[in-house]
């Protein structure tokens, strides 16, 4: 019996130590470097990726999370003074940086066809339109997204999880590795996409008045409703039936439901048509709410019809503030069919053709198709990275405290307290979650006064949310990127005043 229990002790002590030993964490700090080169303009640039992790310390300098990114700089440039470093994020919140990092800025990108669709075998290929010629990018994951963990079994969740607590910890985990990489003299460009955009807006602020780095460029990719003021945050009502119209208007031209004299133009010269009725004539109606008369109405509903591709009727049952959820379930009901939500050039299979949306978004199961693949791969047989973590695509990050959300008045002060930053918008035209017109609108009240307006630009493309993985906006979009950051980066020895 005495046997029995002595092995037994010893068992379990074993079993105990085996479970430490092989529990599944990540390294608080620890960096993997690799050597690459890739043909962008068809010049040959060589590069390293040093991807890894570095830590989230608290007050007390204990490491309480690990922070994972992926680095890529240049290495055949002598002096780094006048050569920019780019920080990206994408959003969520809880959103891996895998989009913009496999499919839009960095070296690599998806293997995917021209309009952005799956095809086996998954993998990567070159990106010969990277901005790495002129620009060195890190790619950074907040916590519990991509490789990224909470490593402090003690840490409070709320610290990380917030509009306001994200903004914080990242403007110190910033300071770091720019100190690190030894880049404190070089322009910096934060670029943000989807929540990220909320993400990089209230980082400019943070960095410039926290961390005493200052910014030339924010570049915003299909921008969230920045925090400016409740009434703008707000898209309700009269404001937020208008601002989608021209969404709405975009959505229809591409699947041909417009009306012939307008489905035989561009869609350049649809869109500001749309527009134009919206704010003009639309959003006057509809403040008038119950007390517009039967004629106003049954014309307001006759032009929606016209600039929507859905019927009078159904415009008139919702007293002509037609949800986008019911017009991605009505534009294609007819064929049987639902449209994407983030990228409405995708079309979905519903269970039944009746409802008011659809039963789940097509473009982001798209995405995860191709993009789940590719980066695990990527990580293991490119960059050498190997871990037992598990790539959060999209990780635990709720409940996330959305309170005190000022990012757009604080992008516009830290724009306005530095004559350097210059911001600027890209948009797919089909994107139904972040609208391009409601990007354009966030730009025109940032600054309502006007006097920064010559700092701000808005660009747009023939797709959606991530206008990227077409291959003519890929093209376009890192040309527009690589141009602001061009033209932001002032003469050596130009003052920063007024």
């Amino acid at each position: 019996m005495k046997r029995f229990s002595l092995s037994l002790f010893v068992l379990l002590i074993f079993s105990s130590t085996a479970v430490l030993a092989f529990q599944r964490t990540i390294p608080e700090d620890e960096a993997v470097t690799t050597t690459h080169e890739v043909t962008i303009k068809n010049k040959r640039v060589p590069y390293k990726a040093t991807t890894g992790t570095q830590p989230v310390w608290n007050d007390d300098g204990k490491a309480i999370a690990a922070v994972h990114y992926t680095y890529y700089e240049r290495t055949d440039v002598k002096d780094n003074r006048r050569r920019p470093l780019m920080i990206s994020f994408n959003g969520g919140p809880g959103s891996a940086s895998v989009w913009m990092h496999l499919a839009y800025t960095g070296p690599k990108v998806l293997r995917i066809d021209d309009e952005g669709f799956p095809i086996q075998p998954y993998g990567v290929k070159d990106n010969p339109h990277s901005v790495l010629d002129v620009a060195d990018i890190v790619f950074v994951n907040p916590v519990n997204t991509g490789y990224s963990r909470i490593i402090d079994e003690e840490a409070d969740r709320k610290q990380f999880f917030g509009v306001n607590q994200d903004i914080t910890y990242l403007a110190e985990w910033i300071n770091t590795f720019v100190t690190r990489v030894n880049r404190w003299r070089s322009p910096k460009y934060l670029i943000g996409e989807s929540y990220g955009t909320t993400r990089v807006s209230g980082l400019a602020l943070a960095l410039q008045n926290r961390q005493w780095m200052y910014l030339n460029g924010v570049i915003l990719v299909s921008p969230t409703e920045l925090g400016i003021h409740t009434a703008q945050r707000r898209r309700e009502g009269p404001l937020g039936a208008s601002l989608r119209l021209p969404y709405f208007t975009a959505a229809a031209w591409y699947h041909k439901k417009l009306p012939s004299d307008l489905q035989s133009k561009d869609l350049l010269d649809v869109l500001p048509m749309a527009e134009d009725y919206a704010l003009n004539e639309l959003m006057p109606v509809l403040a008038k709410g119950g007390f517009i008369s039967d004629g106003e109405r049954e014309q307001a509903a006759e032009q929606m019809a016209r600039f929507s591709g859905i019927s009078k009727k159904a415009i008139l049952q919702y007293n002509l503030d037609v949800p986008t959820a019911f017009f991605w379930k009505e534009l294609l009901r007819d064929e049987g069919h639902t449209i994407g939500r983030l990228d409405s050039r995708y079309k979905g299979l519903d269970k039944t053709d009746s409802g008011d949306s659809p039963d789940f978004n097509s473009e982001l199961t798209s995405w995860l198709h191709s993009f789940t693949p590719a980066i695990n791969h990527y990580f293991a047989n490119y960059l050498n990275y190997k871990t037992d973590i598990k790539y959060n695509m999209f990780g635990p990050v709720g409940p996330w405290d959305r309170s005190g959300n000022n990012t757009g008045e604080n992008l516009r002060q830290a724009m306005a307290q530095n004559p350097f930053l210059h911001t600027m918008i890209q948009s797919g035209y089909y994107d139904g979650a972040t609208k391009y017109f409601d990007a354009k609108y966030t730009m025109w009240q940032i600054d309502p006064g006007g006097k920064m307006r010559d700092r701000f630009s808005f660009k747009g493309y023939r797709s959606g949310h991530m206008m990227y993985l077409r291959a003519e906006d890929l093209k376009n979009a890192n040309d527009d990127v690589r141009e602001f950051i061009q033209k932001t980066i002032p003469e050596e020895g130009t003052p920063a005043k007024y």
